[in-house]
């Protein structure tokens, strides 16, 4: 768990914790280290509330999202669950509509996303590392989708979000075989974004997220717009949306703000407005 001096906000029975870092941080751990955080339904309902809190809070700027124990980041789906809530097709289509809105959440969430793994992140944990904006791995991490090896088959989203970063043949790879790769191997092959020491991987990824967190918040906004519309299809891109969030930048006092303070040769107090 990180070392922050604030007492978490629990969900799902504390399976999900939620502490503000300071900074304009806020960070999401998936605290279920029995089960090297496996996630259970109630975990993706505790997630997807956790979201929303540090979501609606405009104190925050960037959420970390991460594993307790050491272990893993998550291993995956809670296979305890299976026979009861996954044991065929229509089973499994609830089961996946139960958990859709918190993927979905996560996939437009409207602020910077960092998945911080450690261990195993295998299956529906890689789906959600998949969905965050970047992917920062400690050098002993391990990344899988072990479907094939339970008969699952993946849906378009989890399979797009793969292909977009690792292209069709090792997308191919790592789903025909089931084979789990190393950190160097999903930093190789863009996987992962960085992979950086076990013991530094937590200051590391909060350092970043603090550099983000410290930026102008609307320029930000504007960045993750704009790079969500260029992964669409050509006609579906929402060009308007571009020039809005980009006019709102040119037009927000956080510009005038960060042109005086380049000026005055001071750290800029951007307030996202």
């Amino acid at each position: 768990m990180p070392t922050i001096s604030e007492l978490p906000t629990t969900f799902a029975e504390g399976k999900i914790l939620m502490t503000r870092a300071g900074d304009g941080v806020g960070i999401i751990t998936f605290n279920n280290p029995d089960k090297r955080n496996a996630m259970s339904l109630e975990m993706w309902e505790g997630l997807g509330q956790a979201l929303v809190a540090l979501r609606d809070d405009d104190a925050i700027r960037v959420v970390v999202l991460t594993g307790a124990g050491g272990k893993a980041f998550v291993s995956g789906a809670d296979i305890s669950q299976f026979e009861q809530s996954r044991h065929n097709a229509a089973a499994s289509e609830a089961y996946a509509e139960r958990s859709a809105a918190q993927r979905a959440l996560l996939a437009g969430y409207p602020k910077p996303t960092i998945a911080c793994v450690s261990g195993f992140c295998l299956g529906g944990g890689l789906q959600i590392a998949m969905l965050t904006d970047m992917r920062f791995a400690a050098a002993d991490s391990q990344f899988g989708i072990p479907a094939a090896r339970l008969g699952i088959a993946y849906g378009y989203d989890g399979l797009r979000n793969l292909v977009s970063l690792v292209g069709p043949s090792q997308a191919r790879l790592l789903l025909y075989t089931g084979l789990r790769v190393d950190a160097a191997e999903a930093l190789r092959i863009g996987l992962i974004d960085r992979m950086i020491p076990n013991d530094e991987l937590l200051p590391a990824t909060l350092e970043i997220a603090r550099t983000i967190a410290g930026n102008a918040p609307l320029a930000v906004k504007a960045a993750k717009i704009t790079i969500a519309e260029v992964l669409k299809d050509e006609s579906r891109r929402d060009m308007e949306a571009i020039k809005r969030t980009g006019d709102a930048c040119m037009d927000s006092e956080d510009f005038r703000e960060g042109r005086r303070a380049f000026m005055e040769k001071r750290k800029p107090a951007f307030k996202g407005r």
